[in-house]
């Protein structure tokens, strides 16, 4: 299993800075950068609401070292215990209390109600959310309409850094944590290459 380490999380930290054209530019009453991933890899026991795996244990270890050199202000999760399990290290690290938005089934909903906490957000924000709520998620901050994430993907890591004075947010898709394992062929649109 690859592990970052803190040479690693520092290069994924300096280029998303670079990429996302943050050095040097003044906080805005916005949150000047999103974090946004899929909870780590679930059990397969727990019925509808299950905790993480060894692998998703190991993947939420790897999301702070990936967040090393970046410290949120606010950390959104939804109600299922992935998500919070999947942010723990990050909020033992930080201190940062979880706002948690019930998921009520992944809609429209729930989608609004993460983009506005981020929106009220200052500073850097980890977003925590699921398979079917990060690509929508990443749409409602302004980025671009994006497919679902394949079930069997966790190591996708979405960067997005709000526009300024109505220019559109720039987005950066990233890798974080062990690689997935080989997709199934129904999956090759929903995953970068």
């Amino acid at each position: 299993m690859r592990k970052w380490s803190w040479w690693g999380a520092a290069a994924l930290t300096v280029s998303v800075l670079t990429l996302s054209g943050l050095v040097g530019r003044p906080l805005a009453a916005q949150p000047s950068m999103v974090v946004l991933v899929r909870h780590g890899e679930k059990a397969t026991v727990g019925g509808s609401d299950p905790s993480l795996s060894e692998a998703g244990v190991a993947r939420a270890q790897a999301l702070a070292g990936a967040l090393t050199m970046l410290t949120p202000n606010a950390i959104v999760v939804s109600s299922l215990k992935r998500t919070g399990e999947t942010a723990a290290v990050v909020v033992s690290k930080t201190g940062v209390v979880p706002t948690v938005i019930p998921i009520d089934g992944g809609g429209a909903a729930h989608v609004a109600a993460v983009a506005a906490a981020v929106r009220a957000a200052r500073g850097i924000v980890l977003v925590v959310g699921h398979s079917n709520t990060v690509p929508a998620i990443v749409t409602a901050l302004g980025g671009p309409s994006l497919p679902d994430l394949c079930d069997a993907s966790y190591a996708t890591l979405f960067v997005l850094t709000p526009g300024q004075a109505g220019a559109a947010a720039q987005v950066v898709r990233a890798q974080y944590g062990a690689p997935d394992g080989p997709l199934p062929a129904s999956c090759t649109g929903m995953v970068a290459k």
